[in-house]
């Protein structure tokens, strides 16, 4: 019998929303992928917001600001897909698609806590499970780290619907409460960094980047 995954399938009215507005909130959610090895499952604790170009604030770092092309087209689709893309020709990094289609928009997973399958994750890593250290942090700590521990690659994930239970990646909900979140400026680009748009747990020892940040604080209803 397959092993049956945390939570509760998320729905996609949840993405359907700006992504300043989904970022904070996605926050405590959960990334789980269905493995041969097993399952793999992560909390978010830290997420980026990048805007769509129908935006009136413009956002130079979204991989949407030029308008759709072969590379970017699943930001223009529905909501709640997996945007996988290369960095430094070796790496990847993962985003879910936001907003209704036709209005690209999507949140980047910057970190997350390992929920399941914490030792394959270290192996798919590198690393020996007693290597892990700062409570993930290691480990799911940066938005390449994170692809890297669970498995993830644009050519097999790349445009997957989180919110399909046939999936083999979903985005789910196993209730988790999440009362405040830290809005810091966003990290590790060139554009458009001022803007406030990187969220994370306040002290979550996973979170990338230093180890002690400073931001505004958002209390979440």
């Amino acid at each position: 019998m397959e092993p049956r995954l945390p939570g509760r399938l998320m729905l996609r009215e949840f993405f359907e929303a700006s992504p300043e507005r989904v970022a904070p909130r996605l926050l405590g959610k959960l990334l789980v992928h269905r493995t041969k090895a097993g399952i793999l499952a992560g909390r978010i604790v830290e997420a980026e917001a990048y805007l769509g170009p129908h935006n009136e604030t413009p956002d130079p770092a979204a991989h949407s600001h030029r308008g759709p092309t072969p590379r970017n087209q699943v930001l223009f689709g529905p909501a709640g897909h997996a945007y996988v893309y290369a960095i430094y020709g070796r790496y990847f990094c993962m985003n879910i698609s936001c907003e209704i289609e036709g209005r690209a928009g999507c949140v980047l997973l910057r970190a997350l806590e390992p929920v399941a399958g914490g030792e394959q994750m270290a192996r798919n890593r590198g690393l020996a499970p007693g290597a892990i250290r700062h409570g993930g942090r290691d480990l799911t700590g940066g938005p390449s780290r994170l692809c890297l521990a669970l498995g993830l690659t644009r050519a097999v994930h790349n445009g997957l619907d989180l919110l399909d239970p046939a999936s083999t990646l979903q985005a789910r909900d196993d209730g988790f409460a999440v009362h405040e979140v830290m809005a810091t400026p966003r990290i590790g680009i060139r554009h458009a960094a001022e803007l406030p748009l990187r969220f994370a747990l306040p002290g979550h020892p996973c979170v990338s980047g230093t180890k002690s940040f400073t931001g505004r604080r958002i209390f979440l209803r």
